[in-house]
């Protein structure tokens, strides 16, 4: 009986510190500097915006929010970084729906996306076509028609096969029923210098990577894939004006992701620190800088949005031909 007794002593005991572990490990976090991955390099509006978050966060974190720039295959190394991390709410993501409805069933990646879950959202990119300011192409009928009349000799840029800025172009381009050729590059930066440089002719990128240059006159939009006309853009045509509904159809939201085995009293610490932080004016005041929409999302909200993005952009995928599975 002793025995008997020991053992369910012993088992009530395990099995109390398991329901208190969680409960504990979430009283403690954040133990040390939490790490934010960005999948493009340096000063892009992603890394701006984990900059923003870095200034932010840590007056509600209580530990400073450490950024590392991992560009590489679409956002897959960074992430891969996360996954193989100890699910301890210590490493996040900054990502798009778009790495998850589409860039990740471009390649074959060595994980499964599903390992990353969301936390919180802060804006929807707006994103456009540009050339430089002293471009011969007015607008986009004056890009198009040098595309027709030269085929494959027009050259754009995106940062990477398989991003939504990959796909306005095949959409818009398809449409239009023209030959061109696309170059992906690691972030905006060097798909900035390459088009002032003129080693591309025009490029898909989103405005607060370029929001200076559009100022100076340096680069101009000739299109956005808006649903309607963006309010810092009013002058700049969007694609269901010009007859490309389509591209309107794929918004591109930028948020933070986490490990999915994260203990839930981690996430909720973690979703209730960026709500502050999203809240902070200081904050407010450094994203509305960046010239993108800002948009607050929890997780149920993203979720939604790589749902949809996918139902979209798999079709899309697999008629261009670009698809190769995806878990």
């Amino acid at each position: 009986m002793r025995i008997v007794a020991a053992t369910f002593v012993s088992a009530v005991l395990i099995f109390g510190l398991s329901m208190v572990g969680p409960s504990h490990a979430a009283k403690d976090f954040p133990t040390r500097p939490v790490e934010l991955m960005v999948p493009y390099t340096p000063g892009s509006t992603m890394d701006l915006l984990a900059r923003l978050i870095a200034n932010s966060a840590p007056k509600y974190l209580g530990q400073p929010v450490v950024v590392v720039n991992k560009p590489g295959a679409g956002g897959s190394v960074a992430a891969a970084d996360v996954i193989t991390s100890k699910p301890d709410g210590h490493k996040l993501m900054v990502t798009t729906n778009f790495f998850f409805s589409m860039t990740t069933k471009t390649q074959k990646v060595p994980f499964n996306p599903n390992d990353l879950v969301p936390v919180a959202n802060f804006l929807e990119y707006r994103n456009g076509l540009i050339v430089k300011g002293d471009s011969p192409w007015k607008t986009l009928n004056d890009l198009l028609d040098y595309a027709r009349k030269n085929p494959g000799k027009l050259t754009w840029s995106h940062t990477g096969r398989g991003i939504s800025q990959h796909m306005y172009g095949l959409l818009l381009f398809r449409k239009a029923k023209v030959e061109t050729t696309d170059i992906p590059y690691k972030g905006s930066s060097e798909m900035l210098a390459a088009l002032l440089g003129g080693n591309t002719n025009a490029s898909f990128m989103v405005y607060g990577a370029v929001a200076d240059h559009v100022r100076s006159g340096a680069v101009r939009y000739l299109v956005t894939v808006g649903e309607r006309r963006y309010s810092n853009l009013p002058d700049v045509p969007c694609a269901p004006e010009l007859g490309f509904p389509e591209v309107a159809k794929l918004p591109t939201y930028v948020g933070l992701y986490v490990h999915k085995d994260t203990p839930a009293e981690i996430k909720k610490i973690l979703l209730d620190v960026m709500t502050n932080t999203y809240q902070n004016p200081e904050f407010r005041k450094g994203l509305e800088a960046l010239g993108e929409e800002p948009k607050f999302g929890g997780p149920d909200f993203m979720m939604e949005a790589i749902r949809n993005s996918e139902s979209l952009a798999v079709p899309i995928l697999k008629e261009f031909g670009l698809y190769v599975g995806g878990k």
